[in-house]
């Protein structure tokens, strides 16, 4: 996107662009991508500004779910800092949160230190709650900084730097090496296999490494 074609295309879309509404208003940024089993894209995930979800006007606030899911259908324009909606603030408000929180078992012990952390209106996040992403569990969730491991050894290969998008079709993501390179390289979608809470894992053999592409963004 970026154009008035309406397209989205690869060069423009990047982690951390300013999100807007239709309205004109600064709503928060890209923090990750939802792409779908067959990598094309379901949706984004925007993290509020502290303004528009009122943080300000609490910093106290406890358990505030301040990121979101944008389906695609809702994305008007993407340039490389800049994200637009067809959406209204008031409507962008209504989208569901991205994370939820659910509730698990603790320890007796566990369950005395919350007490304590709510009494003194600590934000530490209780041990009976856990967080849970609001995603279908095929879709990959890719995130700037997001650690990237070899699938059959754990080995990180390092960490996400930006996404790469033909279309509404990932191909590829920017890899920042974990000391095998200087410089950024293109990890093509083939060798992405599956993700966590905690890291994207890839397929590939490690000789394979240094035949990567190197990633040289457009001025």
């Amino acid at each position: 996107m970026g154009d008035s074609s309406g397209a989205l295309k690869a060069a423009d879309f990047h982690l951390g662009a300013a999100v807007f509404s239709n309205d004109g208003k600064e709503i928060g940024e890209l923090v990750h991508v939802l792409v779908e089993s067959d990598f094309k894209l379901a949706g984004i995930v925007v993290k509020e500004s502290r303004g528009f979800s009122g943080r300000l006007l609490s910093p106290d606030s406890m358990l505030v779910a301040d990121e979101f899911i944008v389906p695609r259908s809702a994305i008007k324009s993407v340039s490389r800092d800049r994200l637009d909606l067809t959406l209204g603030s008031a409507d962008a408000r209504k989208l569901s949160p991205y994370l939820s929180w659910r509730r698990k078992d603790e320890t007796v012990t566990e369950g005395l230190e919350d007490e304590v952390a709510v009494l003194a209106a600590s934000p530490t996040l209780p041990h009976w709650l856990e967080q849970v992403a609001n995603k279908p569990p095929d879709d990959l969730e890719i995130d700037g900084g997001e650690n990237v491991m070899l699938a059959h050894t754990g080995k990180k290969l390092g960490t996400v730097k930006d996404v790469l998008f033909d279309g509404d079709e990932l191909v590829g993501i920017v890899l920042r090496p974990e000391g095998l390179f200087k410089g950024d390289v293109i990890l093509p979608r083939r060798f992405l296999e599956r993700s966590d809470d905690a890291a994207l894992f890839a397929q590939i053999d490690e000789q394979d490494l240094e035949h990567l592409e190197p990633f040289k963004p457009k001025d």
